[in-house]
């Protein structure tokens, strides 16, 4: 009897499933090529993406008894679109956007990881997100600025009593380019902020050949940017916020 109770123990034993197979494993972590910085900071080690393959592939760890279709319906709770301020938590999956965009094409970033993190805990209500399906696809980060023109100090101050916005970056991933994904997610911003009374107007520096692109959606020019960084030169652009909100009234939208 004592041989029956034991084979039958090591048999419970064996047929014994998990709750969840691989718990406390991260979905959607994928490793980030070191990229060069400024001096003294260290390059995004990894950024949070939203990956079908990764969910279909770790949807098969399910155990026997909760069916897949289960799973699928819980992935596609994400919304399609969602526009939304960012948070320091999403500064991984902006670096890893804005690393690729510029260092790959300039050798520079506008902002490196831990200048994201400095003004998405100072003010995130001046930056917005563009996600799919819960993935950042674009995004805009900007802080507020005191003075009528751009110094070097507005690279990395949050001047709260300013009524000018300085638009540090907008960056779309490479995957969704050409689409036009910039230009819509600029109108969203620029409206959110022409319903804030405080702001005056939206300022930013460029590459002259993106000069067209941003006087298409209101900008103005300002003239040559005092700021350089290396050989690299910048025209000032603005727009007011009057202007744009007048603009989005009239336009029926």
């Amino acid at each position: 009897m004592a041989e029956a109770a034991e084979k039958a123990r090591a048999t419970a034993l064996y047929t014994q499933v998990p709750s969840w197979e691989g718990a406390g494993r991260p979905f959607l972590v994928t490793k980030a090529t070191p990229a060069a910085g400024r001096p003294g900071q260290p390059p995004a080690a990894s950024m949070s993406t939203q990956s079908a393959h990764h969910l279909e592939s770790e949807a098969s760890h399910l155990q026997p008894e909760i069916p897949e279709a289960l799973s699928r319906r819980r992935r596609h709770t994400l919304p399609a679109s969602e526009f939304r301020c960012l948070t320091p938590e999403d500064a991984a999956s902006v670096f890893e956007i804005e690393r690729e965009a510029f260092i790959s094409v300039l050798g520079i970033c506008p902002l490196y990881l831990d200048e994201i993190k400095h003004f998405l805990s100072l003010c995130p209500e001046l930056s917005l997100g563009w996600f799919q399906e819960g993935r950042l696809v674009a995004f805009i980060i900007g802080s507020l600025w005191d003075e009528e023109r751009l110094t070097q100090e507005s690279l990395t101050l949050h001047r709260p009593g300013g009524d000018t916005i300085h638009l540090h970056v907008l960056a779309v991933h490479h995957t969704f380019r050409g689409q036009g994904k910039g230009s819509m997610l600029m109108w969203r911003y620029l409206y959110h902020l022409g319903s804030q009374p405080a702001v005056r107007r939206a300022v930013l520096m460029c590459e002259d050949a993106l000069v067209p692109f941003y006087q298409s959606l209101g900008f103005h020019l300002v003239g040559p940017c005092a700021i350089t960084l290396g050989s690299l030169t910048f025209t000032e652009l603005q727009c007011s916020m009057r202007g744009h909100i007048s603009l989005r009234r009239n336009s029926g939208c």
